[in-house]
């Protein structure tokens, strides 16, 4: 059992996050959520699950610009604004037992409601991300560089739209590291380690 009830793991894209999240789980015996993430929130909202997939986590400027422009300009609100707060609901119910929460801003969420928890922070390489991102197959037709570009732009829009800070700003975070350079299983050790 970990010291820390509550750990969340934010990560960039491709940078390995559900496959420590899931080597973690095994060894500290607590569970993980990451996809089944999207079902629990589909139960809890009436949103589609599809509909989550999509906007649960990735905003573009584009939608950022007119879910802001909107929200401003009339009592609007978004399906983005919906599923944040459908999901954030469902981070604050699984936070009374002890998980591993993948994404959905889960650092942001637990310490603005005063819930302590161990917030990891996960990155790596260009060059090996695209490697993994290949690995992953999630593309279609799209070049790997883009389409691994595209991901953490939209993942930077999403979490500076609803924490109003950078993913990336390691002062959200008590650890972060190089998923590339270490690798994903060294990167479970190392936490493990800190965690038990």
């Amino acid at each position: 059992m970990s010291a820390y009830p509550l750990i969340t793991i934010s990560r960039q894209y491709a940078a390995y996050g559900r496959t420590v999240a899931k080597g973690l789980s095994e060894r500290l015996g607590i569970p993980y959520y990451d996809r089944d993430f999207v079902k629990k929130t589909a139960e809890s909202s009436g949103y589609a699950e599809e509909d989550i997939i999509r906007e649960g986590e990735d905003i573009s400027k584009g939608s950022r610009f007119w879910n802001s422009f909107l929200n401003n300009a009339t009592v609007y609100s978004s399906s983005y604004d919906g599923i944040f707060a459908a999901e954030s609901k469902v981070i604050l119910e699984l936070s009374q037992e002890p998980c591993i929460i993948v994404g959905r801003s889960a650092n942001h969420v637990l310490s603005e409601a005063g819930i302590p928890a161990f917030h990891v922070f996960l990155y790596a390489d260009l060059e090996k991300r695209i490697q993994r991102a290949a690995e992953l197959g999630e593309n279609g037709n799209t070049d790997l560089r883009k389409y691994v570009h595209r991901r953490d732009t939209m993942r930077e829009t999403y979490c500076k739209l609803y924490t109003g800070s950078e993913m990336s700003d390691y002062s959200h975070y008590h650890i972060c590291l190089d998923s590339g350079f270490l690798g994903p299983d060294k990167c479970v050790d190392i936490l493990a380690d800190i965690l038990q």
